[in-house]
């Protein structure tokens, strides 16, 4: 059969497209792990948001694909649907499948009795269950024993069972297929870029996180020999900078060393690596990991500092994940892991969360004078309430989720207020802070990519600054009115199709 699987072209705007563009791995995976008779196609259309329609009627158009697979987050609900229903329009025969957080955590969405826009929804992990699934297509088969699955019947929805998280051993899960992608352009910082995976899940319960929903807590590892096989296949295919996506790589720090170590060997830490990592792990174990990581190539560490108030990350359910434990006390563990991160020449990107329930003008300005002082890029972002994660429970019993409409759950659209100010409040706090954070990153970046950022520094600058002037720059205009244009830019840039 023909098997076409895209991702969407809706994106998080904390980076300008020239800067970055990741790959979908989980499109790459189920590319790798179906029959190999069939022919697979991959585009993430992330690469072409200003040509989403161009792009799916010419794909669909040279290959009658039989099967339509589509990623998708919660913020992409409405996207997905259009492109579906571009879909169904040029090729009526065509089963669809929804995978991805979104369907998986919230199915009646994509898939009930008024809305019959998919065929399947792939729900949890999907490699094995879309192979099987693909199986019982082909073979006119039965789809009542594929875990994971939901599919309609005689005008009926049937769930099945969930499908058993998989423990990553025994080859089950066979290497991406990055061959199949039909699209090109993936970047970081002039790069190109792709994305590994060494393991799966998290034992923590962060109130903002669907891994826990997705598939409980726990953590699953790959062997190092198909770690390694997978980041030489990158390589193969072009990759000089890969992220690795794990849930949580510094979960068990001694592995995460002997994976450092273990990329030294092979010859492969020429490649620039970014991980994301835990506060407690880099400040408990830095003097001896931080080193290594950075002799293996890791250049940027992506930092769940989440938030500096103790009170903030109670709520967030993050305190135990940035600790620090020394001499029988405990204390905040970020300035630690940061100073270690410095001294071994890596560059910190910071993950923090403000516009919680109980947060004041003044909890917000302390993240933020925190985050000018001690990262290197700011991550920030506005706590998001996403189907069944425990914040989304909190914020709607306090009555405090003031923005429905999806498509603004990107992270940086703050949909919830505080006890104490309005959403629109927070936000423009925010932005008006990151700007500057992220311009003073500007000389480093050119001491490290000198001839990327000569190219592309005004696209850069004008992408971090979008909706200010230099007369807002100078103080000569309100900034809630470079504000204002801000938002209505992204309003324009979130309609794909």
């Amino acid at each position: 059969m023909n098997i076409l699987l895209l991702s969407m072209p809706d994106s998080f705007e904390h980076m300008p497209e020239v800067v970055v563009r990741m790959p979908n791995g989980a499109l790459s995976s189920l590319a790798g792990n179906v029959d190999a008779h069939h022919e697979v196609a991959i585009a993430d259309l992330i690469l072409v948001q200003r040509q989403v329609r161009e792009t799916v009627e010419r794909l669909v158009n040279q290959l009658k694909p039989d099967v339509v697979g589509l990623s998708v987050m919660t913020f992409q609900r409405q996207t997905a649907k259009k492109i579906i229903a571009l879909i169904r329009t040029l090729h009526p025969a065509a089963q669809i499948v929804a995978g991805g957080y979104d369907p998986s955590l919230a199915p009646e969405a994509f898939m009930n009795a008024f809305d019959r826009s998919v065929d399947f929804i792939v729900r949890g992990e999907g490699e094995i269950t879309f192979r099987q699934l693909l199986r019982s297509i082909e073979n006119h088969g039965e789809f009542d024993g594929i875990a994971g699955l939901s599919y309609r019947r005689d005008g009926r929805v049937f769930h099945n069972p969930e499908r058993q998280v998989s423990s990553l051993e025994g080859g089950d899960i066979r290497l991406p297929n990055r061959k199949a992608r039909v699209l090109c352009g993936y970047t970081l910082l002039g790069k190109q870029v792709d994305v590994v995976e060494t393991s799966r899940g998290c034992t923590f319960d962060c109130s903002f996180c669907s891994i826990i929903e997705m598939r409980g807590r726990n953590f699953h590892t790959y062997s190092f020999d198909r770690v390694l096989a997978d980041i030489r296949d990158a390589r193969e295919q072009g990759a000089r900078a890969i992220f690795i996506v794990d849930d949580n790589v510094t979960l068990n720090v001694s592995r995460f060393e002997a994976l450092c170590q273990a990329i030294i060997d092979a010859g492969l830490n020429s490649i620039d690596y970014i991980v994301q990592a835990m506060t407690s792990a880099i400040a408990n174990h830095g003097e001896t990991l931080a080193p290594i990581m950075r002799r293996a190539g890791f250049r940027y560490i992506f930092l769940g500092i989440e938030n500096i108030l103790e009170n903030d990350l109670a709520f967030l359910r993050a305190t135990s994940k940035n600790t620090k434990r020394e001499d029988g006390r405990k204390s905040n563990a970020t300035i630690k892991a940061i100073d270690y991160l410095h001294k071994n020449k890596m560059y910190v990107v910071g993950g923090l969360i403000v516009g919680n329930p109980d947060d004041t003008r003044e909890s917000i300005e302390a993240n933020l004078e925190f985050a000018r002082h001690y990262i290197d890029w700011p991550y920030i972002q506005h706590p998001t309430p996403y189907p069944r994660t425990p914040m989304t429970k909190d914020f709607r019993e306090r009555g405090l989720i003031i923005n429905e409409t999806l498509q603004e759950y990107d992270g940086t659209t703050a949909v919830v207020r505080t006890e104490h100010m309005s959403a629109e409040e927070v936000e423009f706090m925010r932005w008006k802070a990151e700007r500057w954070m992220k311009a003073r990153h500007f000389p480093f970046a050119l001491l490290h990519d000198r001839l990327f950022m000569l190219r592309n520094i005004r696209r850069i600058f004008a992408h971090t600054f979008r909706g200010s002037s230099i007369r807002s720059m100078l103080g000569l205009e309100d900034e809630r009115r470079a504000f204002e244009r801000y938002r209505a830019i992204r309003q324009v840039e979130r309609a794909y199709l």
